[in-house]
């Protein structure tokens, strides 16, 4: 006990709530404002026009995000919420058949019969709703719907990475938009990509060759769309 006291654990799982509606954000900001940016350069129109619709799609794309991931959470908060609500009914009204349920999950994991028993009593003495939400339905603090927390994060992040193809067209002479903003954009990908993997501890190549591939994907369509049809799309 005192060596768990000196010896405290943060878990990168913890971070997931966030860091994916975070990595999503940037990740649709730069992609969704670079594609849009891309096309309409690729149409000829000039750079002022270019500026005013890369702006507008980052004001649309960051309310977008923030909507979107709102509803999506709060669809999967409603279905939490319903599960826990039906749990606690089942509680109340068949206490002895959620006491052998909690104790099959536990035998099923490895645990003795009358370990698993003696285990599924003491929680169930402690706090039933909270044990059987964690064990049988996966709920638990960590992955708990956070819609608020999502939209925000979204949001904000979409409008972070849109902003950075936006200040590459500021800065780019009028005539190079289409290579500068995509070169530029991919780059700002693979950096996202290699961020988002060290905060979660993944594999940073991976991550960073695959955020870059769907870019490039994402660019090259776009920008083939407007050239083609010389049109603002």
């Amino acid at each position: 006990m005192r060596y768990l006291r000196l010896h405290p654990e943060s878990h990168l799982v913890d971070r997931i709530g966030w860091m994916r509606a975070a990595v999503l954000g940037a990740n649709d900001g730069i992609i969704s404002t670079a594609s849009l940016i891309v096309g309409v350069a690729a149409a000829a129109t000039t750079q002022h026009d270019v500026l005013i619709a890369g702006v507008a799609g980052l004001v649309a794309g960051a309310m977008s995000m923030a909507a979107g991931e709102y509803v999506s959470v709060s669809s999967q908060s409603d279905t939490e919420q319903a599960d826990l609500a039906r749990e606690r009914k089942e509680l109340r009204d068949s206490p002895a058949f959620e006491l052998d349920e909690l104790t099959d999950i536990y035998v099923k994991r490895g645990v003795d019969h009358p370990i698993a028993r003696q285990v599924a009593q003491q929680l169930m003495a402690k706090d039933a709703l909270a044990a059987h939400a964690r064990d049988e339905l996966g709920i638990s603090e960590v992955t708990a719907a956070r819609p608020v927390q999502a939209a925000l994060t979204s949001a904000v992040m979409f409008a972070v990475g849109a902003a950075m193809p936006l200040l590459t067209v500021a800065v780019a002479p009028a005539g190079t938009l289409v290579p500068i903003v995509s070169a530029a954009s991919l780059g700002f990908l693979a950096l996202l990509g290699a961020i988002g993997a060290r905060v979660g501890g993944a594999n940073v190549m991976r991550a960073t060759i695959r955020v870059t591939f769907w870019g490039a994907l994402a660019l090259g369509v776009t920008a083939g769309i407007g050239k083609l049809f010389g049109t603002v799309v």
